[in-house]
C-alpha cells in the first residue's frame, strides 16, 4: 500500500497525515520535553534558592536533548513505511528531524521540508492533500 505523509512538527507536539488508497489517518504526537525545567523547592520568597536545587545548564541541555530524542523516534515511529513524506512547521524541529530520518537511512523519501507557521488540523490536512494532489 502507497502511503504518503504530510508531517507538521515543532518541539510541543506533530501532527502527521498519513495518505492512503483507503483515505487519510491523522495522529497527534505529544512531546514531554520541557524547554526550561523549573527550580523545585522554596520560592524566592520564602527564601533562597539552593545552588542544588537548580540543574546546571549543561544537565538541563542533556535532558532536553534526550526528551527531544524519544519525542523524534515516536514521530518516525508513526511515519511507518511511507513512501513519501513532506515535513512542514514554524521551528527547527523539522530541520532535526530531517537529520534524524537522514541517520536512519529514510531521507531519500522527503519530498520537501518547508517553514509554516502554526497550523489547525484542517490546514495541516488540507495541504498534505494539496502537496500529493
Amino acid at each position: 500500500m502507497i502511503t504518503k505523509v504530510g508531517l507538521w512538527i515543532d518541539h510541543k507536539k506533530a501532527v502527521v497525515v498519513s495518505i492512503t488508497e483507503n483515505g487519510e489517518e491523522i495522529k497527534e504526537i505529544i512531546s514531554d520535553v520541557e524547554k526550561q525545567p523549573r527550580r523545585s523547592g522554596d520560592s524566592p520568597l520564602k527564601g533562597t534558592y539552593e545552588p542544588v536545587q537548580v540543574p546546571a545548564a549543561d544537565s538541563r541541555q542533556r535532558a532536553f536533548t534526550r526528551g527531544l530524542n524519544v519525542y523524534y523516534d515516536k514521530v518516525i515511529a508513526s511515519i511507518g513505511s511511507a513512501e513519501s513524506i513532506l515535513i512542514f512547521g514554524p521551528s527547527k524541529a523539522k530541520e532535526e528531524l530531517k537529520e534524524r530520518l537522514k541517520e536512519n537511512n529514510l531521507d531519500s523519501r522527503i519530498v520537501g521540508v518547508e517553514t509554516v507557521d502554526k497550523m489547525t488540523d484542517h490546514q495541516i490536512v488540507a495541504k498534505t492533500r494539496l502537496n500529493f494532489a
